[in-house]
């Protein structure tokens, strides 16, 4: 075969496997941000690279009254959404757009997230006073572990896997749960009604929102005691997102904004305008974008972390509860 050959069946090769990796979901490709709408009961697919709605999930009909917390599996193949008013997380497989699992998971689930090992969804069961453990493999409720705090809303994993944290917002604290005991083993009082949490990448620090305290607490997970309280500079404090370098967070406000929050200092250094009742937000895995969802606005701001400001907003279903971008 001459060198022209050569070089031409070569680049052949190169062109298909490119286009393969492509089909496939690869790293190559901008990750797709997933939006529960609340009050639809459906999911909004994003593109994060042009930044539109590229579909809706599922297939046909809707998840239920009230979906809320949603979480991707750690294989890119199957996302889990909470079914508050079913008492349920369903499973929806990404190939075929179906619901293929509906797990019991107890009364009123709200926030869920996956362990750093990708084997366990834990599930907020708010009144119940309990968090749900789900195996994401067999798709089964594997434990119910009981919280010392009433209405446990939001459950976040330590980057270790070792210790669960679940914010109650009746009796504003929050419980610290030891995975190896299955029990929770401290309550950390909160500055008022805690919701969203988020790790540094260190893990030696969590950042808790509170609510009627318009103030992110920040958490020395040494001792699992609060060190600061950080006035957001917003009104009624809820979500929380971590960039993936740890020199920034994120806590959304219901009254309509985003507190930037510089870790150094602990201190916020600028606050950005979004749209009505912001709740739950997620970051491009390289942190240069932040997806903000709007659930009064019915639609998504989308923030460039470089300039601080808003670039775009999509237009989603009725009462988004938060994103998951992967």
């Amino acid at each position: 075969m001459n060198a022209s050959k050569t070089t031409s069946t070569a680049l052949k090769q190169i062109t298909l496997l490119v286009a393969a990796l492509f089909a496939s979901g690869s790293a190559l490709a901008a990750p797709f941000a997933y939006v529960p709408n609340e009050k639809d009961g459906t999911i909004s697919v994003i593109d994060t690279a042009t930044d539109t709605v590229t579909g809706t999930l599922p297939a046909k009909g809707s998840l239920g009254k009230k979906i809320q917390g949603l979480m991707l599996d750690a294989k890119n193949e199957n996302l889990f959404v909470v079914d508050a008013s079913g008492g349920a997380v369903k499973v929806i497989n990404l190939a075929t757009r179906k619901v293929v699992k509906k797990i019991v998971v107890g009364e009123s689930p709200e926030g869920i997230s996956l362990s750093p090992d990708g084997k366990t969804l834990a599930v907020c069961m708010e009144e119940e006073h309990q968090v749900s453990l789900v195996n994401t493999e067999t798709l089964k409720l594997t434990r119910k572990i009981k919280t010392q705090g009433k209405n446990p809303e939001h459950c976040v994993f330590s980057n270790d896997g070792k210790t669960l944290l679940a914010s109650n917002e009746e009796s504003s604290d929050v419980d610290v749960i030891d995975l190896s005991s299955m029990k929770s083993v401290a309550r950390i009082k909160s500055a008022g009604h805690p919701r969203g949490i988020g790790f540094l990448p260190n893990g030696k620090f969590a950042y808790i929102a509170n609510e009627s305290a318009n103030a992110v607490d920040v958490i020395d997970t040494s001792t699992w005691s609060a060190i600061k309280s950080i006035p957001a500079q917003g009104e009624r404090t809820n979500g929380i997102t971590v960039a993936p370098d740890g020199a920034t967070v994120y806590a959304s406000n219901g009254a309509g904004s985003v507190s930037v929050i510089e870790t150094a200092g602990n201190t916020v250094i600028t606050t950005i305008p979004v749209g009505k009742r912001p709740w739950n937000m997620a970051l491009t895995p390289d942190g240069k974008k932040l997806y903000v969802a709007n659930g009064r606005s019915n639609n998504i701001s989308v923030i460039d972390t470089t300039t601080q400001l808003v670039t775009q907003t999509i237009a989603v279903g009725k009462l988004p509860w938060g994103v998951v971008i992967r």
